[in-house]
């Protein structure tokens, strides 16, 4: 008796592949779908495609796809050998999907300087943070120039600063106000992020006698609501522009007109922040702050808006909006008390080092804002701001 002879049928596994495999892909971006026969290498295969717009004659084993959000999806593949689909069991011939996400929304890196204001012999720092941080970014780095005529600024690409593969930049001996942008770029060809929101780092102008200035009417960091404030650009420039960076993030030109090189304030609390001036020829000024007192009922501290030359004498005081004049006034340096008696004024005849920090005033059980004074000298600089 002849025995008879049993053939196992060969299954062979069909895999979708997406290149590169990143979690979120954006619209504009190259990604490459491929179907993959495992145990079939080598054979002729026909590809059958899920989505079917994949299955214009004749048929790939993959496609490389510029995307927009249409093409979100599943996607599965098979492949036919003479007349047997692939298989996966004796039922399924289609391989498992994969999902492919297309964003519409372009990304826009957040950008973050570290200090935002300088001190002497420190470096600045700039960080750009992207969504999935992991996903094959490289980084651009930038230095913001006015450009007064759009009322905007131009990106100057910063040494060295091209496709950098780590996300963060560091700038040696900066000492001048200055702003910075970012932006990420991966894939073949390259696919760009927009710019980030510009980030600046202020110097209170304790380092180099700059060819652009800001003076402020009156001379000191606080205000009262409805003051009204001057902010007046100097230098050798025809155009300027005034801009403030606010207590929540936000950049913008001096709202109010400017007349001539001018800016002028009828202050309200949101007109806290820090002010610098850009000049046409694309010159920033030192930045001071401005810090507007909501309580109407309560003081604020005089002081200087600039830095304070070592050796110099300086008079802080403490005013409310009824009466500029105090007497019995209580003065603070660092959150210590260092004078409490009659007069209404904190002389300090010949400032050292040792005088830079926070001072405050309290009268009649109220307490002002608290503002940093700042103390330069002919070798040595110090920042100054408030907060």
């Amino acid at each position: 008796m002849t025995p008879l002879l049993c053939y196992k049928e060969q299954s062979f596994y069909p895999t979708v592949t997406l290149q590169p495999p990143w979690p979120q892909i954006y619209s504009g971006e190259t990604v490459t779908v491929r179907c993959e026969i495992q145990g079939g290498e080598g054979a002729q295969w026909t590809y059958e495609w899920r989505p079917a717009k994949l299955n214009t004659p004749p048929t790939s084993s993959e496609y490389r796809i510029t995307v927009t959000e249409s093409d979100s999806g599943g996607y599965s593949c098979r492949g036919k050998r003479s007349f047997s689909w692939t298989k996966w069991s004796d039922t399924l011939t289609w391989s498992d999907s994969v999902t492919l996400t297309v964003s519409d929304n372009k990304p826009r890196p957040v950008l973050t300087v570290s200090p935002s204001w300088l001190s002497p012999g420190a470096s600045v720092t700039l960080n750009c943070q992207v969504e999935h941080p992991s996903a094959g970014w490289s980084f651009y780095w930038y230095k913001a120039v006015p450009d007064l005529s759009e009322k905007s600024s131009s990106y100057e690409l910063l040494p060295d600063g091209s496709g950098t593969a780590q996300d963060s930049y560091i700038i040696h001996g900066q000492t001048h106000t200055a702003g910075y942008v970012c932006r990420a770029g991966r894939g073949d060809p390259e696919y760009h992020t927009d710019h980030s929101q510009p980030k600046f780092v202020w110097s209170a102008g304790q380092f180099v006698s700059l060819s652009a200035s800001l003076t402020v009417s009156p001379d000191r960091v606080q205000h009262f609501t409805s003051d009204s404030v001057s902010l007046t650009c100097e230098g050798n420039f025809t155009e300027w522009r005034v801009r403030k960076f606010s207590e929540d993030g936000r950049l913008s030109d001096c709202r109010r007109m400017m007349t001539g090189s001018t800016c002028n304030i009828n202050t309200s609390k949101s007109d806290t922040g820090v002010y610098w001036c850009e000049s046409g020829s694309g010159e920033f000024s030192s930045a001071v702050n401005i810090t507007v007192q909501n309580d109407g009922n309560g003081p604020i501290l005089v002081s200087p808006v600039h830095p304070v030359t070592e050796g110099a004498s300086v008079s802080l005081s403490c005013s409310l909006k009824t009466q500029k004049i105090l007497s019995n006034v209580f003065f603070y340096h660092n959150d210590k008390l260092i004078q409490n008696d009659t007069r209404g004024e904190l002389k300090i005849s010949a400032v050292s080092k040792s005088d830079e920090g926070f001072y405050k005033c309290q009268y009649s059980g109220r307490e002002s804002a608290q503002s940093w004074m700042s103390v330069k000298g002919e070798q040595k600089h110090f920042m100054c701001f408030c907060k």
